[in-house]
């Protein structure tokens, strides 16, 4: 029996160095973490069970039995964060580069099935050359595996994947389902073509980390949710991350303990300016409200003037889409559109509440924009938050202006709680530009018109650009005062705890993608 155990000891001692020391200590050279490095720092101290250690792939060709790894260059397994469990899979770039074969997928394939039918998050950390090219078809086949087991889990637990390496062709669609992806500053990339692939279709010369690396992800595309400037903030990101999601669907996120104070915010009274054409930063209206350093802040660099992130409420994860006017005014763009759009849904599938502020003067005009479907994006953003059935609480701070104030939760699009603050305008357009078209006559008839357009446009705004006729109307629940907010927001979304919505009953809806 000592034998067999000495064997069994050996084995596992050959797995555990993966491609070997010398490649061990190149990704090292390469400031990188190895596979096991990763989810040793991710996961609880020793609370990682490995699942499948022992597999070898299967294939024969190219003198491929005769390189052999225990693994097959991927680990998988499950663990605790924070003491909540976890599924992890981490690829091992030093056998065969991390490469995806049959049995490596089969390997993620198992451990999501485990995940869907135990309700916990996954988490992938991906470090790959690609389809391992010695298995042709059979390593194709083993993506697509894993993408159809992504689109099954999507909206039943939180997926989280995090790019440390390459990640190129077929292997971008898998973290392209999954919910949140972080990329690793100047030692990942992303794309579906690489470079030299470039330069022969089109004859563009083009870096790896100018076509997907971190930054280009994180502000152009907004493939990347988060960038994080090495390997230990790529999985402190993700710690931090997922102490704001719930385990699965079924569940809420962990509520913190709180105890209620003065919940009275006076920064709040003075951060937006008199002056409704000058910019302010939305953050301080952000801050003054949610708990302290609590805001946690998705896409941070792509589409600026709309703002995403996960916060504490007394306690409570929520979720809040903003405007922000110190970015075109916090207009609403095509990628401001999908921006929102995909966090409401987000937070929509894991029952965490959404919080709304709204300072919008509209959407962006332009060729650019209705050439690139603007229409059909503020759609998506429209249809998310119509959809969505969590608590939602909307505070207008200043402007809501046109389709755009429809669009950011109105009370029209089924909002439960809609707030303004005293300052707020609420209506069709700007108060000159309705003056010009309403007042037409009357201004090109005036001695002075240029001194006849400012009394029309006092005129219209004393009577539209106030939060009093949508209160009228029961458009706006309240009017409140800015220090108060957090007070009411508080009570808002105690109240609406146990919110329930039933719809009709349907296969899916047809979002407009």
């Amino acid at each position: 029996m000592s034998s067999k155990i000495e064997k069994l000891k050996h084995l596992y001692t050959l797995a555990q160095l993966g491609g070997g020391q010398k490649r061990i200590n190149k990704q090292h050279e390469n400031n990188k973490l190895t596979a096991r490095e990763r989810i040793q720092y991710l996961l609880d101290e020793a609370s990682f069970e490995e699942i499948g250690a022992l597999v070898t792939h299967r294939t024969t060709d190219f003198n491929m039995a005769d390189q052999v790894f225990y693994g097959d260059g991927v680990i998988t397994g499950y663990g605790t964060i924070h003491n909540r469990l976890v599924y992890v899979y981490a690829q091992d770039f030093t056998v065969f580069g991390g490469s995806l074969s049959e049995t490596h997928a089969e390997k993620i394939c198992k451990l999501l099935d485990m995940a869907i039918k135990v309700g916990a998050p996954v988490i992938g950390l991906n470090d790959s050359g690609g389809a391992r090219i010695q298995e042709g078809v059979r390593s194709l086949g083993g993506y697509a595996d894993i993408f159809y087991r992504n689109v099954q889990a999507s909206g039943v637990i939180p997926q989280i994947s995090a790019i440390m390496g390459p990640c190129a062709g077929g292997a971008v669609y898998s973290p392209a389902i999954t919910d949140f992806t972080i990329m690793v500053e100047n030692s990942s990339y992303m794309f579906v073509t690489g470079p030299s692939v470039v330069k022969t279709v089109t004859n563009e010369d083009v870096s790896s980390e100018e076509l997907g690396g971190a930054h280009t992800h994180a502000s152009k595309s907004g493939v990347a949710h988060k960038k994080s400037i090495n390997d230990v903030h790529c999985l402190d990101d993700i710690k931090k991350l997922l102490s704001y999601l719930p385990q699965n669907n079924k569940e809420t996120a962990i509520k913190l303990d709180y105890t209620l104070n003065d919940e009275v915010r006076e920064v709040l009274s003075d951060c937006v300016p008199e002056n409704p054409n000058k910019p302010y930063d939305m953050h301080i209206v952000i801050e003054g409200i949610i708990d302290t350093d609590s805001f946690y802040e998705i896409h941070k660099e792509y589409a600026e003037s709309i703002i995403v992130g996960f916060a504490r409420l007394g306690g409570r994860s929520i979720g809040i889409v903003a405007n922000q006017p110190m970015s075109f005014a916090g207009v609403l763009g095509v990628k401001s559109s999908r921006k929102a759009a995909r966090f409401t849904r987000f937070c929509d599938c894991f029952n965490i509440p959404l919080l709304v502020l709204v300072d919008v003067p509209g959407f962006l005009p332009g060729t650019n924009q209705e050439w690139n479907a603007i229409i059909t994006h503020g759609a998506k953003l429209l249809y998310a938050l119509s959809e969505a059935t969590v608590p939602r609480i909307t505070v207008i701070t200043r402007k809501a202006y046109g389709g755009a104030y429809d669009v950011m939760n109105s009370k029209h699009i089924g909002a439960d709680l809609n707030f303004a603050w005293p300052g707020a305008e609420i209506a069709v357009m700007g108060a000159k530009g309705a003056s010009e078209i309403i007042f037409k006559k009357d201004i090109s008839q005036a001695d002075n018109p240029e001194k006849k357009l400012k009394e029309k446009e006092q005129e219209y705004a004393e009577k539209f650009a106030n939060p009093y006729e949508a209160a009228k109307r029961g458009f706006i629940d309240e009017v409140i005062l800015p220090k108060n907010t957090r007070r009411k927001l508080l009570k808002g979304f105690a109240m609406l705890e146990n919110k329930v919505v039933k719809g009709p009953k349907r296969k899916h809806g047809n979002i407009p993608l």
